[in-house]
């Protein structure tokens, strides 16, 4: 029988410490970054909404420890927290079809057509820190675009999903009742398909500056929040 994970989430003095240090760190990373790149900043918050998922990603996971579990209970766990890493990759522009794809022609036009050429290529993209440095792969039907606060944050709403699932599996609620009553994790996802489909019309070019971006945020964090908290196994 598993036990659930009693931890203290609230911030240490030596969590204060490495906080500050990390923010430093962070502020002096974007000065050399527009030391060095010929850019100008439109809007700082989009560079602040970057480190918020990154630091409030990796707080989350050094705060949080899975509960003791069975085999079978982790492997569940594992299965879940993967296909909810999947489904935010997807809906948040981190995997998704090639541009030469014939799947991406169905969905921007209703017609198959070719889009240059059907290579496999790599690319790294000097965007913003936070944003960047982006690694992007397009093949001739995939796309990946690995960008930092997109790729921890999204690793650690699964990790915190891993740990509430053992979670509820150690309460009177099953695993699934227990994610299922956690309206919480689908927060991003709808945050993430907001974005895609009203923001910017590349992932990759400099965030647009619309709304969906202070909305993905917003659920992220509030996501990061309770699946830390878990009032659900209290």
């Amino acid at each position: 029988m598993s036990t659930v994970t009693r931890l203290d989430w609230r911030p240490t003095k030596t969590d204060l410490l490495v906080g500050a240090v990390v923010v430093n760190a962070e502020v002096l990373a974007v000065l050399l970054y527009l030391a060095a790149q010929p850019v100008t900043v439109d809007s700082w918050r989009f560079i602040v909404y970057a480190f918020l998922w990154i630091n409030a990603g990796l707080y989350a996971v050094a705060k949080t420890r899975p509960a003791d579990a069975s085999r079978s209970t982790k492997r569940v766990a594992m299965l879940v927290a993967g296909g909810y890493f999947l489904v935010l990759a997807v809906a948040g522009g981190v995997v998704g079809p090639s541009h030469t794809s014939p799947l991406a022609s169905l969905l921007t036009d209703g017609h198959l057509h070719s889009h240059g050429s059907a290579s496999s290529s790599f690319d790294l993209r000097l965007l913003p820190p936070g944003w960047g440095p982006a690694l992007v792969y397009q093949g001739s039907w995939l796309m990946v675009i690995l960008m930092p606060y997109k790729v921890i944050g999204y690793l650690s709403l699964a990790y915190l999903v891993y740990a509430t699932v053992i979670d509820a599996a150690g309460t009177a609620l099953s695993g699934s009742l227990g994610l299922l009553s956690c309206v919480s994790c689908t927060w991003p996802v709808v945050g993430s398909l907001v974005t895609t489909l009203f923001g910017s019309g590349s992932v990759v070019v400099a965030a647009a500056t619309t709304w969906p971006y202070d909305i993905s945020t917003a659920a992220f964090l509030a996501t990061v929040a309770l699946l830390t908290w878990r009032p659900l196994a209290r």
